[in-house]
């Protein structure tokens, strides 16, 4: 079996795209949820709580060309991944593109204004606005693929298109083809683009935020005051590679990835299930060979879902017990679905490695119901650890752990 090692990350989000703007919002207890306004023409989405990118603009180099194909979803990922090609010192290497660098990468839909067009056909019979890269921009595998087109990656392509669990699927399934010996590096990651018909999808449901007149109040994961999620976006890559290969060319290594775990639910396709939850942290502790105790911190799904909070913190007690350290993000970012797994591997990585660990923004009263663990509250932790998990749970019963080693 091979080591595989992070020597690039990189990620675009709506509190910025470098971890010294994040990390000075994160002290700083600034959320980038907004009210939007631009939502108040759907009467019947009850949500106004998103949180965009506002200022997100292609690279100037970028041609015309290569943007045809690329809706908002793909522009993010493939961002993303011309970023952590750049933190690699591979973004203009030729070796990423004779067949040793693949893409493992996913987001939760293609871009919604493709969707949009094709339904203009099928309800009004007519083609306006559809065109020949329509369906490109619109396909489940967009971000996959128009990172592979974009770099000329040969290697092996692998979309995960799976909902909130789109990130960290193609940080795992990159990982076990680099472990296997497939090939020494991959791209991996996940992306996803803010749309009203997401924030609906879980609007019907009665698991979106409706504190659309304090949006600096919401999302609040694992408080007994939450009242839904907060959809968000972004895009977030790692570079993994085999370590013997970035040795050889003396690249940086941020972290190794020593463990994944995924699994299904079997059970019902949007409610979670602890056991089995629970078990996707064992296969990733069992693929590691390490023990629970050896991890010092969780970086939670945290969504704030009354269902999500409390079967992921009881499933993270019956396995940890109630020492361990945990958090969530999307308290600030808001729930990037495809993106999220990649994202909160990339904190997860930056916290370890800086030994500092953002606290979840908005958790004043933990719910009773949550199982009991070291909830970060209030302010940043000081903490210094060797091992990280990192763990995302999506629609139709995806489970997904990774674990993240120090390197030395």
């Amino acid at each position: 079996m091979r080591r595989v090692v992070v020597t690039g990350m990189a990620g675009i989000t709506a509190l910025g795209n470098d971890w010294e703007t994040l990390a000075g919002h994160f002290a700083n207890h600034h959320s980038g949820i907004r009210r939007m306004h631009e939502w108040d023409r759907f009467e019947e989405l009850n949500t106004r709580l998103g949180a965009p990118i506002d200022d997100f603009q292609v690279p100037a180099h970028w041609t015309r060309k290569q943007l045809r194909s690329m809706g908002r979803v793909a522009r993010l990922a493939v961002a993303a991944a011309e970023r952590a090609l750049a933190d690699a010192g591979l973004l203009d290497d030729p070796s990423i593109r004779d067949g040793r660098m693949g893409v493992a990468c996913g987001s939760s839909a293609g871009s919604t204004d493709e969707i949009k067009a094709f339904g203009n056909m099928l309800l009004n019979s007519r083609a306006d606005g559809l065109n020949a890269n329509s369906y490109v921009r619109m396909m489940p595998h967009t971000t996959a693929a128009n990172i592979s087109i974009f770099f000329g990656l040969t290697g092996r392509l692998i979309p995960t298109s799976s909902a909130c669990t789109s990130g960290s699927q193609g940080v795992g399934y990159a990982y076990e083809a680099i472990k296997f010996g497939r090939l020494p590096m991959m791209l991996a990651g996940g992306a996803e683009e803010l749309c009203p018909t997401e924030a609906m999808v879980f609007d019907a449901l009665y698991a979106t935020s409706l504190k659309n007149d304090t949006p600096h109040l919401s999302p609040r994961p694992y408080d007994s005051a939450r009242d839904g999620l907060v959809v968000g976006e972004g895009g977030g890559m790692l570079v993994l590679e085999e370590l013997q290969h970035a040795l050889a060319r003396g690249a940086r290594i941020h972290a190794e990835i020593v463990g994944f775990g995924s699994n299904a639910d079997g059970q019902h396709i949007t409610r979670p299930e602890q056991a089995t939850m629970r078990r996707a942290m064992e296969l990733a502790l069992e693929d590691a060979g390490l023990a629970p105790d050896a991890i010092g911190y969780v970086n939670g799904h945290g969504t704030a879902t009354e269902q999500g909070d409390i079967a992921e913190t009881q499933a993270t007690h019956a396995l940890f017990g109630a020492r361990m350290p945990i958090s969530s993000q999307k308290s600030f970012l808001g729930h990037t679905l495809g993106a999220c797994g990649a994202l909160e591997s990339w904190f997860s990585i930056e916290m370890m490695n800086r030994d500092q660990y953002v606290h979840t923004l908005n958790l004043d009263h933990i719910d009773p119901r949550c199982a009991e663990l070291d909830y970060l509250r209030g302010a940043m932790r000081a903490m210094s650890n060797e091992y990280v998990m990192n763990n995302n749970f999506a629609f139709g019963g995806v489970n997904t752990s990774l674990i993240f080693r120090r390197w030395h």
